[in-house]
């Protein structure tokens, strides 16, 4: 999946979801230039694909797997949670909520 792809990925849902861009960047947290990944200038980050993918009400994992995070740009444990055939979509989205949780903690701790 390309940049391009991820862009229309991530316009196509805030659309759906009647969500304006100025709107996204508020619940989200981020700010509106950072946003400029869902134009195809930069792809976000992982913690602001989850922030993304709260403020869109979709799962962590699918945000990941649009954005082709893989190993080599980020941890590949999202695209394994996502792509595992053999957890159900409730045990996909308590794990990777808790990947998050412990991703989160672990950028407080490196703030400090």
């Amino acid at each position: 999946m390309t940049d391009r792809d991820f862009s229309s990925f991530v316009r196509d849902v805030r659309k759906r979801a009647h969500v304006s861009f100025r709107e996204l960047s508020d619940s989200a947290g981020v700010s509106n230039p950072y946003l400029q990944g869902e134009r195809g200038v930069r792809r976000p980050s992982g913690a602001v694909l989850r922030q993304l993918a709260l403020a869109l009400r979709v799962t962590t994992p699918i945000m990941y797997l649009r954005a082709n995070l893989t190993s080599e740009n980020g941890s590949a444990t999202p695209l394994a949670i996502a792509t595992d055939r053999e957890l159900t979509s409730k045990q996909k989205q308590t794990l990777a909520e808790m990947y998050e949780a412990f991703c989160s903690e672990n950028e407080r701790g490196s703030a400090k």
